[in-house]
């Protein structure tokens, strides 16, 4: 293997050479080549010592995991995806699967971008920075960036678990805004929401951030990623508007979704995803931990699911499907602050809660006419708040001051940038369809498609 290495090193260093003598003799090119070859050559010894290492089995275990991890988190963008469509108008199916295929896409190469290297590392260690710089995401592979000495995983999957992420607080917003928002405008605003303003903010704790020097807990981001989209996204509706039809002389008038099979198959999907999202961010395969995340995670989405049924019941005489199934998503959202640090008992009370929670809030906003079709403002947002709070509740993992400070500050953080931004996007070109195509519907005015064009009731609803 070794003169193997000497062989090529020798064979790059004497093509660089004559390359060199082509052009003008000139050295630097070859200095260049010849250092690139020993750094090669450096990386594959030492990567290869460390794969021979005890420690090697435990970190490539890990690595495994955060990669499975990551698939499952990129699941729940199809559970986002049809939750959102079944829960909203079939004329709509089109446009709302469009924005949600532009999400991940965007998210995913804007991290790379920017996003990554702003949240991670963030700031120097003890500096308790807020705004994080980013830059473009490629690194040379080292022996150091690719081992234990970064972490229990590579940073290449360090990057693609953390860019699953990225892309959810737009679509909380997608779901929040949908039947009526401008696409180009959208899409606009899905772009800086997640290239600049949710690294932001996930910089201040995941980066070394002000919140986490002055011990701040979110385990997997119940405000640092629910929180987040939650806010943003009543931002965007309050300036937005209502549904046309919803609120008419005082009176609230439902507007059904269309699929409600699509939309329980979109929440089974996220709670699959959910094992991911909570499970990957203990950032290794430790047997404890994760088993104790799975269990805590399921816990949670089942007292959720049972809150809200009850509630739901209770106060709106009939036991209601859609409450149902944003209950499980409310307490899969309560439990991320926390996964790894409440334990099972007080998970299946966090779950409860939120489910309980859940019910009241989706009425409240519809009372003071925010509109809302999917329920994300309450699922995320509300719940959002009192996940990172239940942390305080239920756990020696932070105290409830800072907890309330950090979650209201990730929220008035959010809240603000999507007032100036969509505002500003309103003034500039508008952010809402013309009421005539919000009546014929978006997927006909923004694609010149439709979901379902065999039926001929598509169009109707």
């Amino acid at each position: 293997m070794k003169i193997k290495k000497t062989l090529l090193a020798l064979l790059l260093s004497s093509s660089a050479f004559l390359l060199a003598g082509t052009v003008g003799a000139q050295e630097l090119p070859v200095a260049e080549a010849a250092e690139a070859v020993a750094d090669a050559v450096s990386f594959e010894d030492g990567y290869a010592a460390f794969m021979d290492s005890p420690g090697a089995a435990f970190f490539t275990i890990s690595n495994l995991w955060l990669l499975i991890s990551a698939a499952l988190v990129f699941i729940m963008h199809l559970g986002f995806a049809t939750v959102e469509s079944g829960l909203s108008q079939a004329k709509n199916t089109v446009n709302i699967l469009f924005k949600n295929v532009f999400i991940i896409s965007m998210g995913i190469l804007t991290y790379a971008l920017w996003g990554f290297n702003a949240m991670y590392p963030g700031f120097a260690e003890g500096s308790a920075g807020v705004f994080a710089m980013g830059s473009w995401f490629d690194v040379d592979a080292s022996v150091a960036m690719m081992t234990a000495e970064y972490a229990d995983y590579t940073w290449y999957t360090d990057f693609i678990f953390q860019a699953m992420f990225a892309a959810t607080a737009a679509t909380i917003v997608s779901g929040a805004v949908a039947e009526r928002v401008k696409l180009s405008s959208f899409m606009i605003f899905a772009t800086l929401l997640v290239m600049f303003a949710y690294p932001i903010t996930g910089s201040w704790q995941w980066g070394g951030g002000w919140l986490s020097a002055r011990g701040f807990y979110d385990f997997a981001g119940s405000s640092l990623v629910h929180g987040f989209g939650g806010f943003a996204a009543l931002a965007c509706v309050i300036v937005l508007g209502p549904r046309a039809g919803k609120y008419v002389n005082g009176q609230i008038r439902p507007i059904l979704g269309h699929s409600m099979p699509l939309a329980t198959i979109g929440v089974f999907l996220l709670f699959l995803g959910w094992f991911g999202f909570n499970g990957g961010s203990v950032l290794n395969a430790d047997p404890y931990l994760v088993s104790l995340v799975f269990v805590t995670t399921a816990l949670a989405a089942a007292g959720g699911a049972i809150g809200s049924i009850i509630t739901s019941w209770l106060f709106l005489k009939k036991p209601d499907l859609s409450m149902a199934l944003n209950g499980i998503l409310a307490g899969l959202v309560g439990i991320t602050a926390g996964a790894d640090s409440i334990m099972p008992f007080w998970a299946i009370i966090t779950g409860l809660i939120a489910g309980v929670l859940v019910v009241f809030s989706i009425i409240f906003f519809d009372k003071i006419k925010i509109d809302d079709p999917v329920g994300a403002i309450s699922v995320h947002g509300v719940c959002g708040i009192f996940g990172t709070l239940a942390v305080a509740l239920f756990s020696d993992a932070a105290g409830f001051g800072i907890q309330l400070i950090g979650t209201l500050s990730v929220g008035a953080f959010a809240f603000v940038f999507g007032l100036i931004v969509f505002g500003l996007l309103k003034v500039v070109m508008g952010v809402r369809v013309s009421p005539e195509e919000e009546a014929e519907g978006l997927d006909i005015g923004e694609h010149g498609q439709e979901a379902y064009p065999d039926f001929g009731t598509a169009r109707t609803r």
